[in-house]
């Protein structure tokens, strides 16, 4: 009697997923069928919570992620760095105090922290950092520096951007490379009435101008081209006329950047410099060699949010520097070499120890904005998944957006575009799943993606 019963519910669960599996499928097809998609690739994968198999469509195949691959360095990062991980910012001094001078440099170091000078956090702007070194200054007794003021970059290699980041991006805020030393979020803002530069967010040091804006249509369509340590920069493109517009581009040397602020400011508030104010690349680059901060002298310690709450932000906005600090700061910690290709290397062998084969996780940075990651959507479920169990879930899963309803980091490149997450049906069936669509031309590739996603609702 008790098998009899059974039946009923047993039919009923297996009536519901093979229902959920048609409509996707039936979405999936229709979708597939537009014109727009006529030479598209897409991969799509849908578990349920334990890891049972709903849905695929090309589970296994490897596209173009864009953002959602910031899901797999967020969750790696969590579990190999911890979720209160602080990145330090320190100041020292070589030479001796006497009198009120120092004689000799005065230094700021950084592990990479992103989040220095960031308005992300009310305690963490740039107004902040700068009281607090004042405060140890004087405290230390300096009035005045009778050498120069070095901000020492040396922590990361001096390559700031993954090679295979296109050259239309490098300029633009979300482009933004990351350094030994980062500021202000490494992004600066120009506020521009119709093609005419009318105010920065603050000065720049040493960036020359070349403006070929047009004005034109109603949004912007401007884009910013620089490198990092260059002098010059130029923006192109369109913006709407009689009207300001804020365009954000991505700093050339945050570094110096840095150094020249602090030196003014500290100028201001009666403490004179009289040596060069430089960095350790700077110093570098010209053929010039520089001491490296001293350990001992140590005058502040400048802690940075937890990783938790870095975390949040990587995943809520999107920033692509904070997905490349942590690719370079794992590499670092981990196998003592702070370069992209290591900590590229070190993400691909960390998944491929949880299981997922590592054919089908290319990847080429950590942020995504690379368009050479190929990763399957089967394998974003299952870093998905592996994260659910762990104990600092909680802190990564507050981090996802909500979009059109579901709980997902999404992810854009030119023509391609991917979302990623978890959700709950009305039913109360919890989902697990990645879908990630390239090459999807003319339309709303993301109202296409929204009509498949509905079926999970």
């Amino acid at each position: 009697m008790k098998h009899i019963l059974l039946l009923p519910i047993l039919f009923s669960q297996t009536y519901f997923t093979q229902s959920i599996s048609d409509q996707l499928n039936q979405s999936v097809k229709e979708m597939l069928s537009t014109s727009n998609a006529v030479a598209a690739n897409l991969s799509f994968y849908v578990s349920d919570e334990n890891g049972n198999l709903v849905y695929e469509y090309n589970g296994n195949k490897g596209l173009s992620t864009a953002s959602t691959q910031k899901i797999f360095t967020s969750a790696a990062a969590l579990e190999t760095l911890g979720k209160d991980y602080q990145f330090r910012t320190t100041a020292s001094y070589s030479g001796k105090i006497s009198n009120g001078t120092l004689n000799g440099n005065f230094y700021i170091m950084s592990n990479g922290d992103p989040t220095l000078g960031s308005w992300r956090w009310e305690n963490y702007k740039p107004e902040n950092f700068k009281q607090q070194l004042l405060e140890a200054i004087r405290k230390a007794g300096i009035k005045t520096i009778s050498g120069n003021l070095i901000v020492d970059d040396s922590y990361f290699d001096f390559q700031s951007t993954p090679g295979g980041w296109p050259w239309n991006d490098l300029g633009n805020y979300y482009g933004a490379g990351t350094f030994g030393v980062n500021w202000r979020e490494n992004q600066f803002d120009i506020n521009i009435n119709g093609n005419q530069f009318k105010s920065f967010s603050y000065d720049l040091d040493n960036v020359n101008w070349i403006n070929e804006l047009k004005t034109g249509g109603s949004s912007d369509q401007s884009l910013i081209f620089t490198a990092p340590h260059s002098e010059t920069a130029m923006i192109n493109g369109m913006l709407p006329a009689g009207k300001v517009t804020t365009v954000s581009g991505a700093t050339p040397n945050p570094p110096m950047q840095l150094a020249v602020e602090i030196k003014k400011f500290l100028e201001a508030n009666g403490v004179s410099i009289s040596g060069k104010t430089t960095t350790y690349y700077n110093e570098k680059i010209t053929g010039k060699s520089i001491s490296k901060a001293p350990t001992q002298n140590q005058i502040l310690e400048y802690r940075s949010p937890t990783l938790d709450k870095i975390v949040y932000w990587f995943l809520r906005k999107s920033i692509n520097l904070y997905g490349e600090t942590l690719i370079k700061t794992m590499a670092k910690e981990k196998r003592n070499n702070p370069s992209f290709e290591t900590g590229v290397a070190f993400l691909k062998d960390f998944w491929k120890s949880k299981g997922i084969d590592p054919m089908m996780i290319n990847f080429a940075d950590g942020s995504g904005l690379s368009p050479q990651n190929y990763v399957s959507a089967k394998a974003q479920v299952q870093a998905l998944l592996y994260a659910k169990k762990q104990s600092w879930f909680s802190a990564f899963y507050e981090g996802f957006p909500t979009q059109n309803g579901i709980k997902m980091k999404s992810g854009t490149i030119k023509d391609s575009k991917s979302f990623a997450g978890y959700q709950t049906s009305k039913n109360g069936k919890n989902y697990v799943f990645s879908i990630i669509l390239n090459n999807y031309q003319g339309g709303s590739i993301s109202n296409a993606l929204f009509k498949i996603l509905d079926r999970l609702k």
